[in-house]
């Protein structure tokens, strides 16, 4: 395959803008995966992922992995399956549990920040440490997406630099667990605003 082939439906002028792109993405489970996935499939050049978990069957009901990688690091798992996916991005993974000195530094580069956690306390250090160390960068978050059904409750909405995915009310508890659909569905449009907020200036359909 060449790079030709890959990028055939994608309209010429917006290849290069997501070639040079470089996106963060923190966590490699429900949310960060299925994110992942969606943004090698459409050319994102580089995509830093850190996450320090190791996969387990329990993830395998919504997340972008395989029975035989159960017990490998998410990270080492996810790369092994975004290269499959496509050589013209590049990858950079950390096996690393992220905290306030260290987003900074490992996401440093990037355009922007895409938040993908389970646990709220982790999606709040994330935000408030994103939005002190880079105010002009944007970053992606989601809140409430556990369950199923619902549509007409996703949405997404704006404040400055801080973008949220999800219905912003459907918590994490006992008998209502997150489910593929509703996770991927959350995850793909945070994936959806990073293209947005790159191919700024050019139509939906891809025209400038």
């Amino acid at each position: 395959m060449n790079k030709i082939e890959f990028f055939s439906k994608h309209d010429p002028k917006i290849v290069p803008v997501l070639q040079r792109a470089t996106i963060g993405i923190a966590g490699a489970g429900g949310l960060g995966s299925n994110i992942a996935v969606s943004l090698a499939r459409t050319g994102i050049g580089k995509l830093i992922i850190a996450d320090f978990d190791k996969i387990e069957s329990s993830n395998l009901n919504r997340q972008q992995y395989f029975i035989d990688q159960i017990g490998m690091p998410k990270v080492i798992a996810l790369l092994e399956n975004l290269n499959k996916i496509s050589p013209f991005t590049k990858y950079q993974m950390h096996e690393i549990k992220l905290n306030e000195e260290k987003i900074p530094f490992i996401y440093k580069d990037v355009d922007i920040m895409v938040e993908a956690f389970d646990k709220a306390e982790m999606k709040t250090m994330l935000i408030e440490t994103w939005l002190t160390n880079f105010p002009d960068k944007p970053i992606i978050a989601a809140s409430g997406l556990a369950g199923w059904g619902k549509n007409d409750l996703l949405h997404s909405r704006k404040i400055d630099n801080l973008y949220i995915c999800g219905d912003e009310e459907t918590d994490l508890q006992t008998g209502i667990s997150p489910m593929a659909p509703r996770v991927g569905i959350v995850a793909n449009m945070q994936a959806n605003l990073v293209l947005e907020i790159l191919l700024k200036g050019f139509n939906a359909d891809g025209r400038g």
